[in-house]
């Protein structure tokens, strides 16, 4: 009866271009009961509930990738649809407008702003790129009560590996802050129906997969 209730689970999509921790975030998602698929495959995007957009690389590449498996339209169809969409680490930079590495990239343009790197000096004293490492999250103005981070303490460490961040331009979208070597940033967002994070919950121990499992919860997913 099991395996039949769960032909019914809702659908989720992380979606694969190449670039990715693909398999810790399956697992996550199957941690906590998600019925989860990884694909690159243009209708099971378009047919999925909601989204996964992970990432550990070049945000160019990246978006090449994306461009070239001509998956940037059904993406941004089903965040326009109202799909629930969750970015991770190089997934949350995709979403915005442009980056500065290499010059400028354009990005998915789902929220507006900019993609910047840790400067290599920052208050005169030298930072190391990237960050690699657990940092601190805590709350810009957004509550956390009735969100993903629902069961987040403030000043959590969460896990990090990047040496990009992003620079939103609507203050209202910040959800979480993180400081890095003096660096205050924008550590994660939330607008509307996207959720996405620079830190990654799945390898960021119980509290991360509570992310995941709230996340859940609150789209309907399980």
């Amino acid at each position: 009866m099991q395996n039949i209730m769960g032909d019914f689970k809702k659908k989720v999509v992380i979606i694969d271009y190449n670039l990715g921790n693909l398999f810790s975030v399956k697992q996550a998602c199957d941690t906590v009961g998600m019925n989860a698929i990884i694909s690159s495959d243009k209708k099971e995007i378009e047919e999925a509930d909601a989204l996964i957009l992970p990432g550990v690389g070049a945000f160019i590449e990246a978006m090449t990738n994306l461009e070239n498996l001509k998956l940037v339209e059904p993406i941004k169809n089903a965040v326009g649809n109202g799909k629930p969409l969750f970015g991770i680490c190089l997934g949350l930079q995709l979403l915005f407008t442009k980056s500065e590495e290499f010059g400028s990239g354009e990005g998915l343009n789902l929220i507006d702003g900019v993609i910047r790197k840790f400067p290599a000096i920052y208050n005169e004293r030298k930072i190391k790129v990237p960050q690699i490492a657990w940092n601190k999250i805590y709350s810009s103005k957004q509550h956390w009560g009735n969100s993903p981070l629902s069961e987040i303490e403030e000043n959590e460490f969460m896990y990090f590996v990047h040496s990009y961040y992003v620079d939103p331009t609507e203050e209202s979208c910040v959800m979480t802050l993180s400081n890095y070597e003096g660096l205050e940033y924008c550590s994660g967002i939330s607008k509307n129906n996207i959720f996405a994070t620079q830190f990654h919950p799945e390898k960021s121990a119980e509290k991360g997969i509570s992310i995941y499992r709230n996340w859940a919860i609150i789209n309907n997913l399980l």
